[in-house]
């Protein structure tokens, strides 16, 4: 069996990625959202509330799924047309942030799952290793561990494509 195609949409912080990614995974019939935040103070919520109102009547399932999205990916409906996943790396923010030991084998099982997709599968992430170098151990793991979850994503994707003031560059076809 083919592998099922995976697209990345990455970009900076307001740079039109999710609306693009949005905008990509409607084109299939019956979408699944799978979001990954977290809403732990009144800023999130009314981000979270915000993308919900997006998504109404154009997804046929939300699952919320801070920790372990490749757990999500079993639970999806059967006759899902794609999978949209927002985003990577508010959820690699949640592991980091997690009290608990090994922190991060939800990478590699994500990561692993990638080449047994069941549909298509849109994945969302930010670009964080562009600006200025954090002034803190937390901030400088944090990009480091994103930075290589982008790379090894990008590494298994069919397409990456960068959205930078709204617009799309596509860095793979």
């Amino acid at each position: 069996m083919k592998r099922k195609s995976v697209t990345l949409v990455t970009g900076g912080a307001r740079s039109g990625k999710s609306s693009f990614a949005m905008k990509l995974a409607l084109k299939y019939k019956n979408p699944v959202f799978i979001a990954t935040a977290v809403p732990f103070d009144d800023e999130m919520r009314n981000r979270i509330a915000k993308h919900q109102t997006e998504r109404v009547n154009r997804f046929i399932c939300t699952l919320e799924e801070p920790y372990n999205p490749a757990q999500a990916i079993k639970k999806i409906p059967c006759n899902t047309g794609v999978i949209l996943l927002d985003c990577i790396t508010v959820w690699l923010g949640n592991l980091l942030y997690r009290e608990e030991k090994d922190k991060f084998g939800e990478i590699e099982e994500f990561i692993a799952c990638l080449d047994n997709l069941p549909v298509p599968m849109i994945i969302v992430t930010n670009e964080v290793g562009m600006g200025i170098v954090p002034d803190n151990s937390l901030g400088r793991r944090f990009r480091d561990i994103a930075g290589e979850t982008n790379r090894r994503i990008a590494e298994k994707a069919d397409k990456v494509i960068m959205t930078v003031c709204g617009l799309p560059l596509y860095l793979k076809k």
